[in-house]
């Protein structure tokens, strides 16, 4: 899991105590109201209304015909600029590192309830997680013996379970992003240790066992994944929140337009960096204690209980209530402010009973039935992003965490008021 450390960062302008874990935790295997002049939820017109259904183009396979392209992802929402004086929507970008489908059942289980609530999500796929473990020496990690990984691989089983979400997710409209391959967080050959080089080597072997599984697996009773990963693949999340500033050039040279590693990131609208958007894990009110937490399970896990899975029994419904508690007080302080994008990270696991995935679905529900709000993955944030006004967005970047404009046309208007 990696080490447990805290450190000072700045909160709606006080220095607060964050537990700025370095890590991102060890994968295992709305509906709200539409607002005016933002663009409409997955699945419906700007209108509201369904979107007519477009036969899916024949499928035009890529390579060993693991992957086809299958035309336009479905589902997406068109991006519009805000309009003067309007106050932008919520936005709520739920999202999973590693995305595996084992026994568990979680991949499927919250694909169901995205569906219920009309949500679209981020799930981060680890490449090794489509590659059986008996062709495990085809992975080559950067400062490891061939085959290595700090996480398991999954069963044959789940392998094939794995890529059935995965297509079945990304035709429902949600994104899939990389959570990169072996999870590396030790401090000596870590991923935070790793050069531009190596990330470029990393990123090439998580996409080419996504485009070449079929002839890693073997199975030949799966469709391909309707995408083009090359083309689809614009984003991710580093394991344990290491390494980014060296992985920045290597994901600005392939064209990926943003980067959901950094830690302790305000409740502020976000920027770019090397042109790129930095969507960081968030510090949001942790209840019952004076620091904050990152907006992510791990995070909660290692303060409630130090980092491990299993702790005691009689503690779990506080702490699933203090988990939902921190996840509601993050967006609330957003959505009744300045309106700053929030972002949530999770894992399919089942830490303390399964206490996160409880607190996090309680949370997405009663998210997605509040007014102005949208449930977008990361990718539908960037194509709204860059779809506003760069003067409007430099104005809203000067709202503070927690700060409630007296008049939104200050800052969602591009020239003076």
């Amino acid at each position: 899991m990696g080490a447990i450390s805290r450190r000072n960062v700045l909160a709606g302008g006080a220095a607060v105590t964050a537990a700025a874990l370095g890590v991102s935790g060890c994968g295992g295997s709305s509906s709200g109201a539409r607002a005016g002049g933002g663009d409409a939820h997955p699945g419906h017109t700007s209108s509201g209304s369904p979107t007519p259904t477009v036969p899916a183009k024949p499928a035009n396979l890529i390579g060993d015909g693991s992957t086809a392209d299958t035309g336009p992802q479905p589902n997406q929402p068109v991006p519009t600029r805000l309009q003067p004086g309007q106050r932008p929507p919520q936005f709520v970008v739920f999202s999973w590192d590693g995305a595996g489908e084992d026994s568990k059942q979680l991949f499927s289980h919250f694909r169901s309830v995205a569906k219920e609530v009309k949500a679209t999500m981020s799930f981060f796929l680890s490449g090794i997680y489509v590659l059986p473990e008996g062709k495990k020496d085809l992975y080559l990690p950067p400062g490891h013996r061939p085959g290595a990984s700090d996480i398991g691989y999954l069963a044959d089983d789940h392998v094939k379970a794995t890529l059935q979400q995965v297509g079945g997710a990304w035709l429902e409209g949600h994104e899939i992003g990389t959570h990169f391959n072996g999870h590396f967080c030790s401090p000596g050959s870590g991923v935070g240790t790793w050069s531009p080089e190596q990330w470029r080597s990393e990123i090439d072997q998580a996409v080419g066992f996504v485009t070449k599984w079929r002839t890693n697996t073997g199975y030949t009773d799966l469709e391909p994944l309707p995408f083009d990963y090359t083309k689809e693949l614009i984003g991710g999340r580093t394991p344990c929140l290491l390494g980014q500033d060296r992985l920045l050039p290597t994901a600005a040279a392939l064209g990926w337009k943003y980067d959901a590693s950094s830690p302790g990131g305000n409740q502020m609208w976000p920027v770019k960096r090397l042109g790129m958007w930095d969507f960081p894990l968030q510090s949001i009110p942790f209840p019952g204690h004076s620091f904050q937490v990152l907006s992510m399970d791990y995070n909660m896990l290692a303060n409630q209980t130090g980092g491990t899975p299993n702790g005691d029994p009689s503690r779990r419904p506080y702490w699933q209530q203090q988990a939902y508690g921190a996840y509601m007080a993050g967006f609330n302080r957003a959505y009744s402010t300045n309106r700053a994008p929030f972002f949530i990270g999770n894992h399919f696991e089942s830490w303390n009973g399964g206490i996160y995935m409880k607190a996090v679905e309680q949370a997405l529900r009663e998210i997605a039935a509040k007014p102005d709000v949208r449930l977008v993955s990361f990718r539908q944030l960037v194509h709204w992003l860059d779809a506003q006004d760069p003067l409007v967005l430099a104005k809203l970047r000067t709202l503070n965490v927690g700060q409630t404009p007296t008049d939104w046309r200050q800052y969602t208007s591009a020239t003076p008021v």
